[in-house]
């Protein structure tokens, strides 16, 4: 192990609004792959904080494997992830690819996602590292834990250590699923480094029918969070459609996921009610009883 991973600093949170990741609650982060438009997002994004999600998650820079696949609706879309973000207080947590962009999606986002094409793209980290916004940094598709974590280090020496760590799957010579869950590496990297861990099982798995149960195994595991693909008609989705899972599929797994939760000593935050009901529409928390694609 590299030298310069011998953390000795304390187990730290990294707060994006009002969402705080490596406290207690395991922060579900949800929505389409892809931005789509302005009134499908919108109403997805009200129903998904009706269900209790904390931060909403929509790509507007796509990097696709074929160049004729779509690839996102640019910053037009960040207008729409803004707009997202002010209708339901949400925070929100996009992909940036080039250097040249990061100002301007942080400006409209609450989170930046590096992912996995770009763990080793080091210019992007040394400029998401300068900003001193909340970064999440996906693992590379064959990357080991120690050159993920050093990847992380480029951010942390660029002056920015408000890191969230996304396991989202390995490529390996398995081909039942998109990728590999490598849900060891969030006990690994729980135990080498202060920096929450939270798992992505929909581009893990690349199949909406195993996402529930890796979720579910996530949460097991001691996962500070899950990234899960959720739109509102998969058949139809311009991206990932094969992996979303539809909206009342999604409200069962949370009902689950919330029961698991609470078995291992943390919370999922509850659905909202209506205005006589019982929730947490006051914000506080609560615990309810009781191979797709070719685009790696």
């Amino acid at each position: 192990m590299d030298t310069h991973l011998r953390y000795d600093q304390p187990k730290q949170t990294v707060a994006a609004g009002e969402v705080i990741f490596g406290s207690p609650e395991v922060i579900v982060m949800a929505g389409p792959c892809a931005v789509e438009g302005r009134e499908t997002y919108l109403s997805c994004a009200q129903a998904l904080k009706r269900m209790g999600v904390r931060v909403l998650r929509g790509g507007v820079f796509k990097p696709r494997t074929s160049p004729y696949s779509f690839a996102g609706l640019g910053r037009d879309g960040l207008k729409i992830l803004a707009e997202a973000r002010e209708a339901t207080g949400l925070a929100v947590v996009t992909e940036v690819l080039d250097p040249r962009d990061v100002e301007v999606v942080a400006a409209h986002a609450d989170i930046l996602q590096v992912g996995s094409r770009n763990m080793q793209n080091f210019a992007l980290l040394r400029e998401v590292g300068q900003g001193g916004h909340p970064v999440m940094l996906k693992r590379g598709m064959a990357a080991t834990c120690e050159e993920w974590l050093l990847a992380a280090e480029h951010i942390r020496a660029a002056g920015n250590d408000q890191i969230i760590m996304c396991e989202r799957g390995i490529r390996t010579f398995e081909n039942q699923t998109r990728n590999t869950l490598d849900l060891s590496a969030v006990v690994v990297l729980k135990e080498l480094a202060p920096y929450p861990v939270v798992v992505d099982p929909s581009h893990a798995c690349g199949r909406s029918e195993l996402v529930g149960a890796m979720a579910r195994a996530a949460v097991a595991v001691g996962a500070d969070g899950l990234l899960i693909e959720v739109h509102p008609d998969p058949a139809h989705a311009l991206c990932d459609g094969r992996q979303s899972l539809n909206q009342p599929e999604f409200a069962k797994l949370l009902q689950e996921l919330r029961r698991i939760a609470k078995a291992v000593g943390r919370l999922i935050r509850s659905e909202e009610r209506g205005e006589h009901g019982q929730g947490i529409a006051d914000g506080s928390l609560k615990i309810n009883q009781g191979v797709a694609n070719d685009d790696y």
